[in-house]
């Protein structure tokens, strides 16, 4: 059974690049005989080159994506220096997967009616200026990106930390600022000199995944990015929906330019690493020994801003007008949750079906590849991990879109579900990679020592312990799956619509009440899975049990002595 479900994990996430990967490269060199392209040409590059703005859009993507992940990892060191061992550090481990459940596009509205002209925060500014006029500046989709960069920083941030808790563990701190400190470096200076040295190049993978996305996302850059030009995954995005089929070739050629520079900049992001940590060392041992760098409320405030967009959402969703200046609704009304509410089971729904059985499917074979680990040691290939995340989405999906379209029959609901699947699988498999390594695997000796199967052994012993832990990698597999955009529009064929196809569709121009509806409803969708999942595997942990067990015990002891006379 393992080893089928590790040959099934390969076939999912490798088998279908293949086809993917030769209908981008046939179709870049504008060869689609279906649409009655039969001689090769690079007439498609030609046409991705001479687009006006794909320069500009090329530089665009470029700053935005690499700044908003400098940022996001600056912000990641900042907090770790500052809280790592407090007693606050606690409660940020506990905000972290609340903080991951909320998807990027539910964040990008409120981020919208948030920063926009008329937004909130400037209203609450007018009641200090008295401006009467909405302001000309904005970051939203202001044509620097800075918005897109704030806002993908602060999203990825809570990612990073997740990551770093157990490169940390693994690295132990403790020991390491201990040392540091007892040869007169402060806090700041060891976690400077000593840790991060350390930190950064174990943070590599995801790293590149923060830059990835940056460079290639579409969804929130569609919200938030600039309109002209916009960045480069959006401008190949449009050119996808081009209604002339015939121009599928600057598409597809959009799409491998894409890939090359998103290729292109994690290898210069590994050069910057190296030289940084292993060329030049001057900056690790020379220089002063006290340095002070912020970072202690910078969490609050990544962690304030996106559930801040959660009662903002809330209020635009009853807005039925509200002027300017007023920091309040002058009317509300129920119209736009009585309008869509049919509407809104139906996407929810979908989302839900798509997200559960994606979800379930990736946690499934995951597991079967972490216990094949175990039991044969042999580890799954780093690209079935690497392929999902660190490709952009666009370059995969259009040329598997091509060839299922070449298939007979239809494929568009399988296609979707093996996408999602594909793209849930690498965040399930993380999650549950480090309670897998940290499971004591004499217990179960202990059990087949007595006697019991392999099977009942893992079941009764190794499972109890770990089910917290699996709880959590399903609800991480159904947040990423509500998330997915793109697979859902290109394999979807647009027979498929989910809340976030809706949401990023009408937050790109329509009614912000109406938005307002369905990102509140995107957002809450995988907190209650999230909630859940949390709940029950409290109620699971066998620790919790022999507490509860223990106190049981101790007060019908307790009730003893005082009551000796009482009899049962």
């Amino acid at each position: 059974m393992l080893r089928l479900l590790y040959l099934m994990t390969l076939v999912v996430c490798c088998l279908p690049l293949l086809p993917g990967l030769g209908g981008v490269l046939l179709s870049a060199v504008s060869y689609l005989p279906v649409l009655g392209l039969s001689e090769p040409s690079l007439e498609g590059w030609r046409a991705m080159q001479e687009w006006p703005g794909t320069h500009k859009a090329i530089q665009l993507t470029l700053f935005t994506g690499i700044t908003a992940s400098f940022v996001a990892v600056l912000f990641t060191f900042l907090i770790l220096q500052s809280c790592w061992g407090t007693r606050f550090w606690k409660r940020i481990e506990q905000w972290l997967s609340p903080l991951l459940a909320m998807p990027h596009v539910a964040f990008a509205i409120g981020f919208a009616l948030t920063f926009a002209p008329s937004g909130w925060l400037f209203r609450f500014i007018t009641l200090f200026t008295g401006q009467e006029q909405p302001y000309h500046w904005s970051l939203v989709q202001d044509s620097n990106g800075i918005g897109l960069i704030l806002a993908l920083a602060v999203k990825e941030t809570p990612f990073l930390l997740l990551m770093s808790l157990s490169v940390l563990k693994q690295m132990q701190v403790d020991r390491l600022l201990a040392a540091s400190q007892s040869l007169g470096y402060n806090r700041t200076a060891a976690w400077l000199k000593v840790v991060f040295p350390q930190w950064l190049p174990k943070m590599r993978f995801p790293v590149y995944a923060v830059i990835a996305y940056g460079l290639s996302v579409v969804d929130v850059a569609m919200i938030l990015g600039p309109t002209s030009p916009t960045t480069f995954a959006v401008l190949v995005w449009q050119w996808f929906n081009d209604p002339d089929l015939s121009m599928l070739p600057r598409a597809a050629a959009g799409a491998i330019s894409l890939f090359v520079l998103c290729f292109g900049t994690l290898l210069l992001y590994r050069l910057f690493e190296y030289v940084l940590i292993n060329v030049w060392q001057n900056w690790q041992f020379s220089g002063s020994k006290t340095y002070s760098l912020p970072g202690r409320h910078l969490f609050k405030l990544i962690a304030i801003l996106p559930f801040m967009m959660i009662p903002l959402l809330l209020v635009w969703s009853f807005a039925l007008r509200w002027r300017f200046p007023d920091i309040w609704p002058t009317r509300t009304s129920t119209r736009f949750w009585e309008q869509e509410s049919s509407h809104l089971i139906e996407l929810a729904t979908n989302s839900l079906i798509l997200g559960l059985i994606s979800a379930t499917i990736a946690l499934i074979f995951a597991v079967g590849c972490l216990e094949y680990r175990d039991k044969y040691h042999k580890s799954l290939p780093q690209l079935v991990i690497a392929v999902p995340m660190l490709i952009p989405q666009l370059s995969i999906l259009f040329g598997i879109q091509v060839a299922i379209y070449m298939l007979p029959g239809q494929w568009h609901v399988p296609a979707t579900i093996w996408a999602h699947i594909l793209f849930a699988f690498p965040y399930v498999y993380l999650a549950l990679d480090g309670p897998w390594k940290s499971f004591d695997q004499r217990l179960t000796q202990t059990a087949r020592s007595l006697g019991h199967s392999p099977l009942k052994a893992w079941w009764q012993v190794k499972l109890p312990i770990v089910i917290p832990a699996i709880l959590l990698a399903w609800a991480v597999g159904l947040s990423v799956s509500f998330a997915q955009y793109l697979p859902t529009q290109l394999l979807g064929a647009g027979r498929i619509t989910t809340l976030t196809t809706e949401a990023v569709s009408l937050a790109s121009g329509q009614d912000r009440r109406i938005s307002a509806v369905y990102g509140l409803i995107q957002a809450f969708l995988p907190l209650i899975f999230f909630a859940l999942a949390l709940a029950s595997s409290r109620l699971a942990d066998p620790r919790r049990r022999l507490a509860r067990h223990d106190e049981s015990r101790e007060s019908v002891n307790e009730f003893v002595r005082t009551k000796p006379d009482y009899k049962i």
